[in-house]
């Protein structure tokens, strides 16, 4: 398994990573409705937004999408997304927006890779708190522990209202 920066050919690839990530937030988190919530917004124009977004992140710091390639690299069975040091102020701290690994490669090791480029990005930004944070749901038990592991613990917890 190799992890990498993102490369402009990754595109297409991440984005059924991110497809993957996206519905796999209502998939045993929530009722139908946060599925269905999560399933509508994939649409083309979130896609083009979303992946302009990402080259926008990689050209202020390209270790903040680190993808992991399988075999020769051509296929991406994982990704962590650390936002730039610039949107530390969100937080006062680094951010880590999303991490996520196929269902087939999980307990592989390669979610491990993921978070440590993340960690090593991050503790190379000038933060104001030296902290990464980052969203969970707390049901999500397997998870939790992945991140237990890595020596998060809770920290507030964040409210949400439809807008």
């Amino acid at each position: 398994m190799d992890v990498r920066p993102f490369e402009d050919g990754d595109g297409d690839a991440l984005w059924e990573l991110k497809r993957g990530f996206e519905t796999g937030l209502g998939e045993g988190t929530g009722g139908p409705d946060k599925a269905a919530t999560y399933e509508e917004k994939l649409t083309d124009e979130y896609r083009v937004r979303w992946l302009s977004w990402v080259k926008r992140c990689v050209a202020e710091d390209a270790r903040t999408v680190s993808v992991a390639a399988a075999g020769d690299g051509a296929e991406l069975v994982g990704y962590a997304f650390l936002l730039p040091e610039s949107l530390a102020f969100v937080w006062d701290a680094a951010v880590l927006n999303e991490i996520y690994v196929l269902p087939e490669h999980r307990g592989t090791g390669v979610a491990d890779d993921l978070m440590d480029a993340a960690l090593d990005a991050a503790s190379a930004q000038d933060l104001p708190l030296d902290r990464l944070v980052l969203d969970v749901d707390r049901t999500n038990e397997r998870a939790r522990a992945f991140y237990e592991r890595y020596g998060f613990t809770h920290w507030g917890e964040i409210v949400a209202r439809d807008l």
